[in-house]
């Protein structure tokens, strides 16, 4: 009886994991490349051969490191090795970087313009009092 549950468990696992490879393997590519600077995680999923897990990493390297300055700096993430990143680079570029990514030191300070000079005293001189007031 236990090994007839054993190895109904087994088929089902099985299954499930066929399933879930023919799955990924039709994975419909991005129509435009994605640009590793400015991608969310759902944008990196989008590239085959990067899951949930590979595209938090890049995110991470992103967010430890800065913007990437090649594709080729993806071989820094662990687990993306030279073959898989061939698989990968037409789906890829790198782009300019969203405002985000810039230090704060790199933002210029807003310097107040002077203030206007007071107005010089008139040299005129004032009307007399009205006496008959």
């Amino acid at each position: 009886m236990m090994l007839k549950t054993v190895s109904r468990f087994s088929l089902l696992f099985l299954a499930l994991c066929a399933f879930a490879s023919a799955a990924h393997a039709n994975k419909k590519p991005p129509e435009a490349p994605v640009n590793l600077n400015t991608a969310t995680s759902e944008e990196l999923q989008q590239v085959p051969g990067i899951g949930p897990v590979t595209a938090e990493k890049i995110l991470q390297m992103r967010k430890s490191y800065g913007a990437f300055k090649s594709v080729d700096d993806l071989r820094a993430v662990r687990g993306i090795g030279p073959k898989r990143l061939e698989k990968m680079r037409k789906y890829l570029t790198v782009g300019k970087a969203t405002s985000q990514s810039k230090p704060a030191s790199a933002v210029k300070p807003v310097i107040p313009a002077k203030p206007a000079a007071p107005p010089k005293a008139s040299t005129v001189p004032a009307d007399p009092p009205d006496p008959s007031l």
